[in-house]
């Protein structure tokens, strides 16, 4: 687990420096998986500390998610974090 956070942060890092290029953290499936489990992005950022302005920059592409905010989302989720990559 600890190898795959330290991969992913990496992934992320590399993904901030690519204006326009691929995104890494898919958002439409962050999305998907809180359409699904019927919650707004308040109750996300309520349980699982990530900020809702942090939910929307992602969502504009402004920033690439940390590894430690990605966990997360894939504990409250119930997945991995590979889930969230493209």
């Amino acid at each position: 687990m600890i190898d795959t956070l330290i991969i992913f942060e990496t992934l992320a890092n590399v993904n901030t420096f690519l204006k326009g290029g691929n995104r890494l953290f898919s958002y439409k499936k962050y999305a998907d998986l809180r359409n699904k489990k019927g919650v707004t992005d308040y109750e996300v950022s309520k349980n699982t500390g990530v900020p809702t302005s942090t939910l929307s920059n992602w969502k504009a592409g402004r920033y690439a998610p940390k590894a430690d905010k990605i966990n997360s989302l894939a504990d409250y989720f119930g997945v991995t974090i590979e889930y969230f990559m493209e």
